[in-house]
């Protein structure tokens, strides 16, 4: 029991502070600063085109599945043979999608070859999201994060050959063929793992099921496209309003927001699964969000700190073009992760609760601000205004899905643990910009910081570390003994 947790968050910790920041900042990093500015900045507004309309691909039958099997293991054969068709026939639909809006868009002239791979890529990379939901709803978690990082690391024994090894010249062409073969391996070996876990498995097509299985999960997936518009609709509008350079600046600091994100991400991974499990056996999830909210909360808290009050010479060290603008742009977004990180808490629990509804009202009044904010902000302010536009609609939807989650999973914080978390931030800000004082070299000062601010959550005791342990401890032997 206790060996399974470890072992699973051993993982998850080699995922997070091994792989992937090898891959952004040897590999992603790497080829920014290799190819020219308008190149990338093009490549990170198709990239954040093909994942608004990956929702095609998917229709929200990861979330369902990994849902539906938490709560009964026995569906896992029967779901997974009457959905992978679904699947291949989605990615279909998709890719004409895809294709044609990119017309419209005008990336047929620009970069073709770059939405072509690109699609590829999400498609792929929603078949891997789909295997690993299964994996996740059986509680398999060392292969869940195993898959996540399976990808990257490929990505770094290829492209960084490429880039280090060999004398071929690196271009955003062969960057996203390469991660679409990266993708394609990954799911393909995911794939073999889960036909040898599913008893048995004959795909086949029925229309009454088909329409049965869209009906149930159209609210999940609903839910995803409008998360995925108001959060990547910002680097679309970027390159359509005021072109490739702007965004490329934009992309600098956004793909440092997009790695702070990754630890609370996996974590919604291993929480969807438990909180679908606590709520199907009608137990509280107020300890377990707790613990969730404030490991999220103050890891996140910590880095950013950190990275805000060095982020000058953080991006003068990791760029060539464009550092000065890009520190400032991150300084803003850094802050929109403390709301995403509560809103993979809540959301996730809220999603598992089935409260997905409501979630969609949420989401798409984000789209709607968001859309409408960066119109007004982008044509005067470029990437800035995206900025702005960012945190003020990422703050407003994790209130917003707190209060909600508050009220629907009645959970039980006192008042108490509030006022220790609230002088706890206060208390963080103090520290770092005292630490930021010293005047160490910017690497020292940022590790000081990020360790000051954590330990700074022990003296408010914010953690509860008793009841999580036997909470934890009950969970995984549940699932260990079945």
């Amino acid at each position: 029991m206790q060996k399974k947790f470890v072992g699973s968050l051993a993982l998850l910790l080699f995922a997070n502070f091994l792989i992937k920041p090898i891959w952004i900042f040897g590999i992603d990093l790497k080829v920014q600063n290799l190819v020219e500015g308008d190149s990338y900045g093009l490549y990170a507004s198709v990239f954040s085109f093909v994942i608004i309309f990956n929702i095609v691909l998917d229709m929200g039958l990861a979330h369902y599945s990994n849902r539906e099997i938490a709560s009964d293991q026995k569906v896992l054969a029967r779901h997974f043979s009457e959905l992978f068709f679904v699947k291949v026939s989605l990615a279909f639909v998709y890719f004409i999608i895809a294709m044609l809006l990119g017309f419209f868009l005008d990336y047929w002239s620009e970069g073709f070859t770059v939405l072509l791979w690109l699609s590829l890529s999400q498609i792929f990379s929603s078949l891997l999201y789909f295997l690993r939901s299964h994996f996740a709803g059986l509680h398999l978690f060392k292969w869940d994060t195993l898959f996540s990082v399976l990808d990257k690391s490929l990505m770094i024994l290829l492209a960084g050959y490429i880039i280090y090894f060999s004398n071929i010249q690196i271009s955003i062409e062969l960057f996203a063929a390469l991660q679409a073969l990266a993708y394609g391996l990954t799911a393909g070996l995911a794939l073999v793992i889960i036909l040898w876990k599913v008893p048995y498995f004959k795909p086949s097509f029925e229309w009454p099921k088909f329409k049965s299985r869209l009906h149930s999960s159209i609210p999940y997936a609903l839910m995803i496209f409008l998360m995925s518009l108001y959060t990547r609709v910002d680097s679309v509008m970027l390159q359509q309003l005021v072109g490739n350079t702007e965004t490329a600046i934009y992309a600098q600091a956004f793909r440092l927001l997009d790695t702070l994100n990754q630890p609370a991400y996996l974590f919604s991974v291993l929480l969807l699964p438990m909180f679908a499990t606590l709520f199907a056996r009608k137990d509280s999830v107020s300890e377990l969000a707790k613990l969730a909210f404030v490991l999220i909360y103050v890891m996140t808290l910590s880095i950013s700190l950190g990275a805000c009050f060095e982020a000058p010479a953080i991006m003068d060290y990791l760029y060539i073009r464009h550092s000065e603008i890009s520190s400032t742009l991150l300084q803003v977004l850094l802050f929109s992760s403390l709301a995403s990180g509560a809103t993979f808490v809540f959301g996730t629990m809220l999603t598992a609760r089935g409260n997905l509804r409501q979630l969609n009202y949420i989401a798409l009044g984000g789209f709607a601000l968001n859309a409408i904010m960066n119109a007004a902000l982008i044509p005067f302010y470029g990437a800035m205004g995206a900025a702005v536009a960012t945190i003020g609609t990422q703050s407003l939807s994790a209130l917003l899905q707190f209060r909600l989650s508050y009220a629907c999973a009645k959970l039980n914080w006192p008042l108490s643990f509030l006022g220790r978390f609230l002088a706890y931030t206060l208390q963080s800000v103090l520290v770092a910009w005292g630490l930021s004082l010293l005047g160490f070299e910017w690497y020292y000062s940022l590790t000081l910081i990020i360790v000051g601010v954590a330990l700074s959550a022990l003296m408010w005791k914010l953690l509860p570390w008793r009841n999580a342990t036997e909470l934890l401890k009950e969970r995984l032997k549940e699932r260990n003994s079945g």
